[in-house]
């Protein structure tokens, strides 16, 4: 079992940064083909896709956060980050890291076997 812990997340003005942060509790799944993303839920609505990574570092985002933000991944620290910038008020929501074996990327919700318990961000106009 690999567990997962996000932190970052926080109150902004729009236009602002926050970069999230989502730490593995093993490396054992750095060893095998892997995807990981981000989700978020805003209150009312559905937990959406917002950005994911191949072990080889190919990327996939949704198309309202393109150009603003950016996955990234540090293997040797087991941590998957979520650089958000130029910042809007429908960022606003729970963010989720999660993630899946296997090749490819992927935004869609059953792909995905593990999950953190999320961090909130709130961003106001």
């Amino acid at each position: 079992q690999v567990q997962l812990v996000e932190s970052g997340g926080g109150s902004v003005q729009a236009g602002g940064s926050l970069r999230l942060s989502c730490t593995a509790s093993r490396k054992s799944y750095l060893y095998a083909y892997y995807h990981m993303a981000w989700f978020r839920q805003a209150p009312g609505q559905e937990r959406e896709g917002v950005a994911s990574i191949e072990s080889d570092g190919r990327q996939t985002y949704t198309d309202s956060v393109k150009g603003r933000f950016t996955i990234s991944q540090d293997n040797a620290k087991n941590t998957l980050f979520l650089q958000m910038n130029m910042m809007k008020p429908e960022d606003t929501a729970m963010y989720y890291c999660a993630l899946a074996y296997g090749r490819g990327t992927s935004l869609s919700l059953r792909d995905y076997n593990y999950w953190g318990q999320g961090t909130q961000v709130t961003v106001s106009s």
